[in-house]
This record gives structure tokens, sequence and C-alpha cells, in this order.
């Protein structure tokens, strides 16, 4: 029977191909910037972290002075960092930040490239999972005696070594020498999650190095760095000692109990460090001076998904319902030509049960098909705001999910706009066309 109705309704939509060419028309154009704005807030709210959302935790500190900022900084200052490094308590935990460096390798052939270097600890592997393509990261000695030792990504490792394994191998980062211990397979979260704040839609580092080393060899930072009060930064010194926020800090909590340890001695440290003069901001209890932030908190408190584009959301929904009106006047118009029809195939004992399912279908096609160019308008949109706007790839990507989701909704907004005009054609009376005749 259901084919039978298809055959029916392609053959009404053919009779009839102006007003079915607007009812397509106004459901693509509706359903196409309805997943354009959609497809936008899928990929930018989307948590990278997956199960492990809520065991991966930033922390952050109410270092500052009284009056100063209004919320937590998502950053914390390099003495506050050193003290959270050396607390036992915690298992994994590993320091960041990015900073750039010349890279380059004994084959002349290949010139030397500027690239983004994520500073950090040999833990922040297995806190953010990620995958060895050879070797792993360095010894965790190396996270208390400084070496000279790197791990770099799949695509550097193929511009500089053919794609062969390199660990042993050295390379130069700023003209010194650096042992390769790993290779990572390619990995590039996104959003950015483990540093959101520069770029949550740029591409991962592709160097990492260990995180003591940047006493030594003094690194730019090529990140945020803020500051509550003025304190000149004559030599890097300067900045280690300083009450700036420019690091982050990541730890791995296996369960509850883990959580509740840390906050009773983040709770202590907060007072000690009052002892010490700092944590002057007493308008906060030493319990409140902290924040244990997973990974849906910190993508929030980053504001990854501005408020804007739910908005968007928002609006692209309200033209999807202007789109839906205009489709049931379009339909009423349809169905009520076709009501002789209707009455002569009631006289000959056909059930409104029957011409209203009939008319589900014929609504349902052109929803599918209107779905189907929908999905093109969005498609064109997205590449057009990566052409045009410079946006990201990672953002204006089609997700795969929306070949599935456009025809649904498309089909869905269809049906609600044809229930009413299919109703009403199912209600007339047979006797009124049949007296015409």
């Amino acid at each position: 029977m259901f084919l039978y109705y298809c055959d029916l309704a392609w053959r009404s939509i053919k009779k009839t191909p102006m007003l079915s060419m607007l009812m397509v028309l106004a459901i693509s154009i509706g359903i196409g910037i309805t997943i354009t704005t959609l497809n936008v807030y899928k990929t930018m709210s989307y948590n990278p972290a997956g199960e492990r959302s809520d065991n991966i935790n930033s922390i952050q500190l109410w270092s500052q002075g009284l009056d100063t900022w209004d919320d937590f900084q998502s950053n914390i200052t390099y003495t506050d960092v050193i003290n959270l490094r050396n607390n036992n308590e915690l298992g994994l935990k590993a320091a960041t930040f990015r900073t750039g460096l010349a890279m380059q390798s004994d084959d002349p052939n290949i010139d030397p490239i500027l690239e983004s270097v994520r500073v950090t600890d040999s833990d922040f592997f297995s806190i953010f999972d990620v995958p060895f393509l050879y070797g792993n990261a360095w010894d965790k000695t190396v996270d208390s005696q400084p070496a000279y030792q790197v791990v770099i990504g799949e695509k550097l490792n193929q511009t500089f070594f053919d794609g062969q394994n390199s660990v042993g191998k050295t390379i130069y980062l700023n003209r010194k020498p650096y042992q390769i211990v790993g290779v990572i397979k390619e990995w590039n979260p996104q959003p950015k999650y483990y540093d959101p704040l520069n770029g949550a839609f740029n591409d991962a580092e592709e160097i990492f190095i260990p995180f003591l080393l940047a006493e030594q060899e003094e690194f730019d930072v090529w990140g945020n760095t803020s500051g509550w009060k003025f304190e000149p930064m004559l030599t890097y010194q300067d900045r280690l000692n300083s009450e700036k926020t420019w690091l982050q800090f990541w730890t791995f909590l296996e369960n509850e109990d883990q959580k509740s340890q840390l906050e009773s001695w983040l709770s202590r440290y907060v007072e000690q460090q009052r002892n010490f003069g700092r944590f002057t901001d007493t308008a906060k209890t030493p319990a409140e001076s902290f924040q244990i932030s997973n990974i849906e908190l910190w993508l929030e408190n980053n504001d990854v998904v501005p408020e804007d584009n739910k908005v968007l959301v928002g609006l692209s929904v309200l033209f999807l319902s202007v789109c839906l009106v205009n489709i049931l006047g379009l339909l009423l118009t349809k169905f009520l030509k076709r009501a002789p029809e209707v009455g002569v195939r009631r006289a000959i004992g056909a059930s409104r049960a029957q011409i209203f399912s009939q008319y589900m279908v014929e609504v349902g096609i052109i929803g599918f098909i209107g779905g189907i160019v929908g999905l093109l308008w969005a498609w064109g949109a997205l590449s057009m705001l990566h052409a045009e706007f410079n946006m990201k790839e990672s953002v204006t990507g089609l997700d795969a999910s929306m070949w599935i989701i456009t025809p649904l909704i498309a089909i869905s907004t269809a049906i609600i706009a044809g229930i009413y005009p299919a109703w009403v054609v199912c209600r007339t009376k047979p006797s009124v066309y049949l007296k015409a005749q």
C-alpha cells in the first residue's frame, strides 16, 4: 500500500509542478539555514574528551587582590604551577603553555620552519590520551631533571624523516639539539580543549618539549598573559616570580574521593599562601578561592560556544517555522484543488484514513526532496563561510550526522505542515462532488 501511495504522490507532484517546486524551495531554504547554524553549533559544542570529561580537570585559583577580577582566570601563575607540580597526592598532572620555535634537521635540503610548540609535562600525553605512532613520552625523571628531549607529530615526522621511525634521531629547535623520544599519530581534537585560550579551533601543536626547560631556555609565551597589578618584567625571572597568570594546570582524577582530597589540599594551600602575603582577597574563604573544572565546565567558562551561536540557532528555527506556515498555505491550495477527486474516491469506498495516509506520504516525499536540496544549500553556505571569511574547516565542515538529521527534520516539518490541509480535504462530502459531476 505504501508503494501505491508513493506512486499516487509522485503523479500528484507532476500534475502541479509549480506549486510543488514552491513547496520544495520553501522547505529547502528553511532547512538550509537551520542546518547551517545547527552544524556550526554542534561542531563547536562537541566535547572531545568523551567519557573522560569528568576525570580530566583544570585548576583555577583566586590569587588576585581585592577588587580586581570578577571571575576566575583560566590561567594560573608560575608559582602556583610549581607548587601544584610538587603535590605528591596528585596522580597524573601536567603544567602547560604554548610557545614557538624554529625547527630544522641535519638535512640541508629541508628548510627550517617556525612551529607552534607545547611546553608541558610527560603526564600530558596520558591525561589527554594522545596516541603514539613510534616511541613514547619522555621519562618522568625529565619532569624534575630537564633534558633536551622532544615528541613530534606525524606530519612533521613525514616532512623531516619521510615517515620513518625517527625515535633516537635529532632535530634542532632554535638551533639547540633535541633527541626525539616519540612520534604521535595524527591528533587534532576539535575544539582544542586542552587550550582553547589560543584559538579553540586552531590545530594542535606538532612539537612537545619538557616543561622545566622553560626556566633555563626562557621561552616566549605564545598565549594570554594577565595581571591584576603593575609588575615590571625586565627579566624572564621577573615573569616567573610575578603574579601574572599565563599557564594551565591539568590533572586526572579517578573518582570523587580523589577530588575531595584535592579540594582539601587546595584549601590548605590557599591558607598557606595567605600567610606568605599572597591571595589577598579575603572576601573569599579558602574553600571559595579555587575552582576544579572538568572539560564540560572548562569549555563553558572559556566561551568555546558563544551565546551568539545559540541565538542564531533559535532564529533559524523561527525562520523554519515561517517557512512551515507558507508550506501549510501552499498545501491547502494544492489539496483543495483536488477535492473533487477525493469526493469520487470516497464515494467508491476509500476511507478517510486512506485519503489522509496518501496525502501524508505525498508531503513526506516533498519534505524529503526539500531536505536534500536544503542539505546542498547548507553545504554551499558552509563552503562559502570557509572560503570568504577564512573560518576554520573544522567548524565549517558538514558533520556526517547531518546527512541523516536533515532529511528527518525536513520530512517532519513537511508532515506537521500537511496535517491540517490533509484533514480538511478528508472531510470532503462525496455527495457534493457527485452531484456536480
